[in-house]
Parts: structure tokens; sequence; C-alpha cells
């Protein structure tokens, strides 16, 4: 039996004459991406699927669950290292080496506590790793197939955040962690909460339909196969959840979304009878919306929400600066915290909820730069948000010259990726989650047609 029946074309990366033992070798290689791959998709169900079953499937493991996914990224590592396949590059070693630092650190100068020193690490040293591992095992059809994927789950996770917006807190569907009667939501606007979806607080809904919208964009400029019905079905579901979710960071992010696809039409006046058609049919979409009374309703909910809280942050400028830009001047102005900050993982709410019993409390600060400073202090806090935006910057280069070849994906993934990897608060296990896996989209759909050197030092 030669190579060419052993293993796939598309995966022979050697010629077919070499001796058996490569081959095997080869082969065993092959095999384990395929099993790797495979976990990827098992992350990626689990990211969907974890608030479901803290609140509704497993409440009295809701605790153990939040962590559901570490052990698959472990094994997944663990893998990629044992078959020479762990992603070496100066990003991931740099934070490493700062993490684990940070570890000892934490243990004896900072707040002693081995426990919460291991849960801070572990976003660092496990899921910022993985975030390449997925880039290196996935393609631009794998992101391809997982953007249709998340077209399809649209439509049934719409109509649940609309049920759980007109239930009231104490109905089942709108239970909270650990199956709190309390309820899931979050104080929204007009006596409506923002219902949270399969996940377990409202942000991991915002990020859900953030990464819907981009590949609603995505498929209106690029097709790629995808059913006009389903896509049609798609866009009216993010259109709907926009009020639904009553979330100004899901319009910042959409906008942003929308922003990015312009700048690629500008660039492949080609993709401009597209976008006319996907302007054509928002504007449709809406006036259809509007025709009915949940729809109404939400977006009176939203306006409110939207007017209120840009009263109470000065206005638009106030609400963007202190959101995407002030984080950074807000951890730089923190006094009297010391020099090697208070140790790695304190600023999470496990870590408050290890150290002080209170998981609601933030012990440094919300904001993920503050947060960052705070726990490992100026120095190391700066080389982790570097390392973070370093990679941004680059990233975005390089998705800037895929326009110029006519590749729009990595460009519209990037509008997503870019502010989820720079500053989202990786200290929840959600936001951690879809900021690894949108940013291993983002280097999947790098792959193709960028010069190899350049995606590897990615």
């Amino acid at each position: 039996m030669n190579a060419q029946q052993l293993i796939p074309d598309t995966e022979l990366p050697f010629n077919v004459g070499l001796n058996e033992r490569r081959l095997r070798e080869a082969y065993k290689k092959a095999s384990v991406k395929r099993l790797l791959r495979m976990g990827v998709w098992v992350y990626i169900i689990m990211l969907l699927s974890e608030g479901g079953m803290r609140k509704w499937g497993l409440p009295a493991l809701a605790a153990p669950l939040l962590i559901i996914r570490d052990p698959v990224a472990v094994w997944m590592l663990f893998m990629a290292w044992r078959n020479d396949m762990f992603p070496s590059n100066n990003y991931v070693w740099a934070m490493i080496f700062t993490a684990i630092l940070g570890f000892f650190i934490a243990i004896s100068i900072g707040h002693g506590s081995m426990s919460v020193a291991i849960y801070g690490t572990r976003i660092l040293v496990i899921h910022f790793p993985l975030m390449f591992l997925i880039g290196n095992l996935f393609d631009k059809e794998d992101v391809i197939k997982f953007g249709k994927v998340m077209l399809w789950i649209s439509l049934p996770m719409l109509l649940l955040i609309a049920v759980q917006f007109y239930s009231p807190q104490t109905a089942y569907i709108n239970r909270g962690v650990g199956g709190d009667i309390s309820g899931g939501g979050f104080a929204g606007a007009l006596g409506f909460f923002r219902p949270p979806g399969t996940f377990s607080f409202t942000s991991g809904n915002t990020q859900f339909w953030s990464v819907v919208a981009l590949f609603v964009v995505y498929f209106w400029l690029n097709h790629s196969g995808v059913s006009r019905i389903l896509l049609t079905a798609a866009s009216i579901c993010v259109i709907a959840s926009i009020p639904l979710s009553i979330s100004r960071t899901l319009i910042f992010q959409i906008v942003l979304t929308v922003a990015f696809a312009f700048v690629s039409v500008s660039r492949n006046p080609k993709y401009i009878g597209q976008m006319l058609l996907a302007i054509t049919g928002i504007v449709i979409g809406v006036m259809l919306l509007n025709n009915f009374e949940f729809f109404q309703q939400s977006t009176e909910a939203l306006v409110s929400r939207y007017t209120d809280a840009s009263v109470a942050e000065g206005g638009l400028e106030g609400t963007f600066g202190n959101r995407f830009f002030g984080g950074l001047l807000n951890a730089l102005q923190q006094t009297g915290q010391p020099f090697f900050g208070y140790g790695i993982g304190m600023g999470t709410n496990v870590g408050a909820k290890l150290l002080t019993g209170d998981v609601n409390n933030f012990l440094i600060a919300e904001e993920e730069w503050g947060r960052l400073v705070g726990e490992m202090g100026t120095v190391m806090g700066i080389i982790v948000i570097l390392i973070r935006v370093t990679f941004c910057v680059k990233a975005a280069w390089l998705s800037f010259k895929k326009l110029g070849q006519k590749e729009i994906l990595p460009w519209i993934i990037l509008s997503m990726a870019f502010v989820f990897i720079a500053q989202s608060q990786w200290a929840q296990p959600t936001t951690l989650g879809f900021s690894t896996l949108i940013g291993g989209l983002l280097i999947a759909s790098l792959k193709t047609a960028i010069p190899a050197h350049e995606t590897d030092r990615l």
C-alpha cells in the first residue's frame, strides 16, 4: 500500500518515496491532528453549552463546570507537545514565562493562595497558547464551516432569548447559575432584564451574537455555499437580538464589524453589489420586525437603557472612552499598590470568592488592563498587555494585506478579535473562551495566501 492510499493528498507533507518509518510517523501525526481538530469542536460545544449545564442540566456541579473546558485544553496542548505540534512563538513563550513568574510572586509575596494563583495563571498558560493551537489546526474551510454552524444555532438561540426576555426571572428558563431561582438575567430597562441565553451570564449572549453578526456580514459579501434562506433568517435573528439583548456592547461590536466590512468593500469594489444587497435586506428586515410588538417593546427598552447609561457616563464619548480607551490610563493611575502587584488571580471573581467568600466583589479592578496591572504589578502587567496588543497589531497588518489579495475573511474576524484579544475580561471564563476561539479562527483564516513564515510568527 503506497502513501497516497494511507493518507489523503491534502495531508501528505512528504514525498511518496520516503522510507516506511517516516511514513508511519507522518501518518501518526496526521491522525493526531484529526483528533485534535475534534478536540477544538468539543471545546466549542462546551463553550456554547457550559452555562446551560450550570443552570439547568447539572446545577449541583455549577462550580466545577465553570472550568469544564480546561481539561480539554490541557489535553490538547499535551498531545500537541508530545507530537511536536505545540505552538512555539515569541508571544506564547513570553506569556508563559511572565505568567509563571507571576505565579511564584503571588504565592510568595502576594496574596499567598495557591489555588487563586493557579486559577489566574491558567488563563495565560493554557488558553492563550490554545488560541495559537486552534489556529494551527484549523484552516479557512474549518472557519467557514464554523460560521455556517453558528448561523444554524442562531435560530433557536433567538427564540430562547425572546422567551427569557418576556418571562419573569423566577421562571425555570431564567434560572441562574446553580439553579438560582432569583434568575440569571441582568438589569436592563423598563422592567426588562438582559437575557443570558444558554450562557451563565449576559456577557456570553452578547459575545455569541457578536460572532454570529460577523459571519452574517461575511456571508453576505461572500456566500461560500451558504443558503440564501438560512442567511436571511440568521440576519433577521441578528437584527432582533440587538434590542432583545439590551446590550450597548453588542451594538458597538456590530457597528464595528459593519465598518470593517465597508473598508473591505472599498479595497475590493467587486463586493459593492453584495454590500448594497445586504443593506437593502437589513432595511427590509427592520421594517418587517417593526410590525411585531416584541420588537417594538425591546427596542424601547434598549433606547431607554442606552439613554440612561450614556447620561451616567457622559454621553457617547464618555461611554466609548471609558470602555475602550480608559482601561490602561486607569490602570496606570492606580496608586498605593505593590510593585509586584497583589498576586495573579486575585482580580478574578473566583479569586475574590476564595479569598473573601464574596464572588460579586472586584478586589482590584473590573477593567481587564486594570486587573492585570493590579495583579501582576506595573511592569509585568504592562508586559502582558503589550503581548496581547502587539499580537493584535500584527494580525491587523496581515489581515489588511489579505484584503489586497481579495481575501476578506481575516479582516472581518479582526473586527471582533482585536477588541476581545487586546482588552476583553479574560477573568470571566466565557469571555476567555470566546477570545481564545475567535483568536484561533483569525489565525486559521490567515493561513492561506500569506507566506508561511509570516503566519508562523503570529
